[in-house]
């Protein structure tokens, strides 16, 4: 059982090729489940896109980073206003877990605990190809999560791309080479 008190912020190498990363958020479960499911309210801390709640159902992610914090700060280079990706969904257990298929970059588990009024959200994002892979979802997934905390509290979220680029950093020393 996770101690909540002493939960790390950062993703772990939970295995070779697995990242996972946890949060604590307000309840309900309904709640922070919305947040997974209803593409409005994906599209305020992660990406935009309808979901048919049901295993097998295709869907596509649409990422606009720059949107998700005012000011959106400098995009670093090589990254697009927008990035799609084809996704599949290949577990579902509402509220409980949601798992996607990404085209070419793993799969994503979420996973939702209620812990009384609270809510621990661990996301697993398994078959990362390779460490440059690794050091740029850690810091995604990092930065993604923590406006999600920001939305879910009433706070402000920091400027997405300067709090990226930060967690990279700090991911590439994480991570071993």
């Amino acid at each position: 059982m996770t101690d909540l008190a002493t939960l790390d912020d950062y993703g772990t190498l939970s295995e070779p090729d697995t990242l996972t990363i946890q949060r604590v958020l307000p309840g309900p479960i309904d709640r922070v489940w919305a947040y997974l499911t209803d593409s409005d309210l994906r599209s305020r801390w992660l990406a935009a896109g309808q979901m048919e709640m049901r295993v097998g159902a295709p869907f596509e992610l649409v990422w606009r980073n720059d949107d998700l914090s005012d000011p959106p700060s400098q995009r670093p280079e090589g990254f697009s206003a927008e990035m799609r990706m084809q996704s599949r969904i290949t577990e579902l257990d509402p509220p409980h877990r949601l798992t996607i298929s990404w085209e070419g970059s793993g799969d994503v588990s979420f996973e939702l605990e209620p812990r009384g009024r609270e809510v621990l959200l661990t996301v697993i994002h398994r078959r990362l190809p390779d460490r440059r892979t690794m050091l740029m979802v850690g810091a995604g997934w990092h930065t993604h999560l923590d406006i999600l905390v920001a939305h879910a509290t009433g706070r402000k979220p920091e400027p997405f791309w300067d709090t990226w680029t930060r967690l990279r950093e700090d991911y590439d020393r994480r991570i071993p080479a």
